[in-house]
């Protein structure tokens, strides 16, 4: 097994469920691991390479929005499939309004469980490069110096050279040069890429 590929976590008490989901992933070449309820899923940090999570809405002892809850209350959001009944479509619609990406009505055909991994896989991967986009900005951030920080909040809030050095009590001849620094440190060109990249990692006045 790729041990990067992203994992399918099934979880479902029914065990025919279970195997037959996974039989039905594994099928495809999907990585799965298995789980009888949410409960035990949630007595550990999710697996590193968790793609997306496949479970019944209704788990005894345990609704599909509980489950979401306690996993965003541990920072942890991954793409949820919820399967579920007619009686259940109420719950699921609340489920995806808070955060799933699909729910599929039993009984539901294979290519619309495949489809649905799929693109959760996919929305997990871009969700993954935007966090790992958001850490290479924040890590070249912080090898700027406190002033150079300074100057870069100002100068995204679109003020003028003059304008910096007057706010912060410098010439302008020194506000030019931490400006050359800092977008030499950060590996931008243009005050354009400077804003973008201020808007990815949320920078503002300090």
């Amino acid at each position: 097994m790729d041990e990067e590929q992203p994992l399918v976590l099934v979880v479902d008490d029914d065990a025919k469920v279970r195997r037959a989901v996974d039989g039905l992933l594994r099928s495809v070449g999907h990585a799965t691991a298995l789980y009888d309820s949410a409960q035990e899923l949630l007595d550990t940090p999710l697996p590193a390479r968790v793609g997306c999570i496949v479970m019944d809405v209704r788990i005894p002892r345990m609704s599909g929005l509980e489950f979401q809850a306690r996993l965003a209350e541990r920072g942890e959001h991954p793409p949820i499939i919820f399967i579920t009944g007619y009686g259940d479509i109420p719950m699921s619609v609340r489920a995806m309004k808070a955060g799933a990406v699909d729910f599929l009505v039993k009984p539901f055909r294979d290519q619309d469980m495949l489809d649905a991994v799929d693109s959760a896989l996919a929305k997990n991967s871009e969700r993954r490069r935007a966090q790992d986009s958001v850490a290479a900005a924040k890590a070249l951030h912080a090898t700027l110096t406190p002033r150079e920080q300074q100057v870069m909040a100002l100068v995204t809030q679109g003020l003028m050279n003059k304008q910096v050095a007057g706010k912060l009590g410098l010439s302008e001849i020194t506000v030019k040069l931490h400006r050359a620094s800092l977008m030499r440190k950060l590996e931008v060109r243009t005050l354009a890429d400077l804003v973008r990249l201020a808007q990815v990692m949320g920078v503002g006045p300090s």
